[in-house]
């Protein structure tokens, strides 16, 4: 399931690089020199591409989450890390007293 998964996931990222590449450059450097009023009404509800991003990115996002989920449920609780760092420090060989 989880190598389904993590193909899925990575087929996911190339088609969506790809529908970011393949879409218009809309310019304007951050808003940079366009009016308020240009940037507000001149955009259209999207074409193919951008609304293909939106779906993909959307299924990407799942896929991801997923493979999150099922990769913690193969992890056990192997108690604190404080706890292991005390155990580790009882194993480390002491400095003898200089006997001047």
């Amino acid at each position: 399931m989880e190598n389904v998964l993590l193909i899925t996931n990575v087929v996911l990222a190339v088609i969506l690089v790809i529908l970011i590449l393949f879409q218009k450059s809309e310019g304007g450097a951050l808003g940079i020199g366009v009016s308020q009023d240009n940037f507000m009404f001149s955009r259209t509800a999207g074409d193919f591409f951008t609304k293909a991003t939106a779906v993909v990115a959307t299924l990407f996002i799942i896929c991801s989450l997923s493979l999150t989920i099922l990769s913690r449920g193969e992890l056990e609780p192997e108690g604190s890390v404080i706890d292991k760092i005390e155990e580790n420090l009882d194993e480390v060989p002491k400095i003898p007293d200089n006997n001047n």
